[in-house]
């Protein structure tokens, strides 16, 4: 347990390193990697050329501090980081090299602000969090290893199909090469990909959601080709993936994860989702469609065109052979094909007013996925609709976990 004094000390001084947190995020890395290049294997290189890694760290220690005394005020952000770490293999022995380059960072972002006093406070706060961290993940990692066809690490996975759903996603079918059984998992989870690409430097890490309903023989992600715009360069994984990648090749992966999971609530679902924000809400649907015939769902997505649209005759049929499923299609630049086909139900964006125009009502449990601004919208739309916070939940893609603090 922490002292009154260091807590004080510390939920003060949190919002000082909010405010700089692209400064301290930004040196953070410069000196973790300096310090321990191999490093560079964990961690998403195109989110770090992108600024997005340097700002999630920092907003997750401002947010720590803040709530130092009652960290169950940040619980999701907890799991949602305890299942990313238990993803990719954090070892405890991480935890003390990246506190000490997070108090060196500070000290030289805020210069003299950053006393030995503060500096000594914050590395208490950092060792309790970080032993709650280490906790959690070590009961992760016994659990998930001992689940029925769980394992630890990574494990190789044989591409047994891939098909093209748009113009952008492709879904790769995944078997184990060893031929024994894989565990199963709760819809919404994903998998994490250990890619050794011809040509870089070091290994990449990538999560993608799991894409159809648990209990086959095989996982199934569906995979967004990246493309590089407005300076930011093309997705690394992504690309080798749709380019490089055939059947027959080998993947490495470790078991699913991911808090973003349906709740055992009987309220209807409504399930909303983006792009390809659509992967793991697919998983839902098939779900609900396989095991809950009586659960209500609204599937709504958003998409460009029929184009990019993945997965549409294959909802539309759910949608006419299930009663309890409803869809709904939004196009935000309509193909003069699409407009001849009257395939779509909007045209433009998803906003309150249509939603309130399909919906029977707010009493439901609302799940959404897709593009940064995209989300910021549906969860604004529904927070002035006033749904209860408890019933909104959603899958952020990079690594910021708040989407209010965006």
């Amino acid at each position: 347990m922490l002292d009154e004094k260091t807590i004080k000390i510390v939920k003060s001084t949190a919002p000082v390193l909010k405010e700089h947190s692209h400064e301290i995020g930004k040196r953070f890395y410069e000196l973790l990697f300096s310090k321990v290049p191999e490093l560079h294997n964990l961690f998403n290189q195109t989110n770090q050329k992108r600024g997005i890694q340097q700002e999630a760290l920092a907003y997750s220690v401002y947010a720590a501090g803040e709530n130092i005394d009652h960290l169950e005020a940040i619980d999701p952000v907890i799991k949602r980081i305890t299942e990313k770490h238990r993803a990719i293999g954090i070892k405890p022995e991480q935890y003390p090299i990246v506190g000490a380059t997070l108090l060196n960072a500070v000290k030289d972002v805020l210069g003299d602000a950053a006393t030995e006093e503060v500096l000594g406070a914050w590395k208490k706060a950092y060792d309790e969090i970080a032993k709650a961290f280490i906790d959690i993940e070590q009961k992760l990692y016994e659990e998930t290893e001992h689940l029925p066809g769980g394992w630890s690490g990574y494990r190789d996975f044989r591409v047994d199909q891939k098909v093209e759903e748009s113009r952008l996603i492709t879904s790769f079918y995944l078997k184990p090469e060893d031929g024994k059984p894989i565990a199963s998992y709760k819809a919404g989870q994903y998998l994490t990909l250990q890619a050794e690409i011809p040509g870089e430097t070091y290994t990449h890490i990538r999560h993608y959601s799991l894409s159809d309903a648990p209990g086959k023989d095989y996982y199934r992600i569906s995979v967004k080709r990246e493309e590089g715009r407005g300076g930011a360069p093309a997705g690394i994984v992504s690309t080798y993936l749709h380019q490089q990648v055939q059947t027959g090749d080998i993947l490495k992966f470790s078991a699913p994860a991911g808090d973003f999971v349906i709740s055992s609530k009987d309220l209807p679902l409504v399930l909303i989702s983006g792009g390809v924000g659509i992967t793991p809400l697919l998983s839902m649907l098939n779900t609900v469609a396989e095991q809950h015939p009586n659960r209500h769902v609204t599937f709504i997505h958003s998409a460009k065109n029929s184009e990019f649209h993945a997965f549409k005759e294959h909802v539309e049929k759910l949608a006419e052979k299930h009663e309890n499923i409803r869809s709904f299609v939004c196009y935000e630049a309509p193909a003069s094909m699409d407009r001849s086909l009257l395939n779509f139900d909007k045209e433009g964006y998803v906003d309150l007013e249509w939603l309130q125009s399909i919906l029977p009502g707010k009493d439901a449990d609302f799940y959404f996925c897709g593009p940064l601004p995209f989300m910021k919208a549906i969860n604004a739309a529904l927070k002035k609709w006033n749904v209860s916070k408890n019933n909104i939940h959603y899958e952020v893609f990079n690594p910021v976990a708040i989407l209010e603090e965006e």
